[in-house]
């Protein structure tokens, strides 16, 4: 459990880091997200589980 909190909150950093550093280019990818189709985003979405599944089996493994 401990894992999934520190995968979490690591998660929640890199995208707080992202909008600070970037914040117009977040606006503007916000707005692409938006644009796409709802397909697309589920197709891109199970993509990143996904590999981030295949990353932490090799690191894990």
């Amino acid at each position: 459990m401990a894992d999934l909190l520190t995968a979490l909150g690591l998660a929640i950093a890199l995208e707080g880091v992202a909008y600070a550093l970037f914040p117009g280019a977040m606006k503007k990818m916000l707005l692409q997200v938006l644009a796409q189709h709802t397909g697309h985003l589920r197709t891109a979405g199970l993509a990143a589980a996904a590999l981030g599944v295949g990353v932490i089996w090799l690191v894990r493994g």
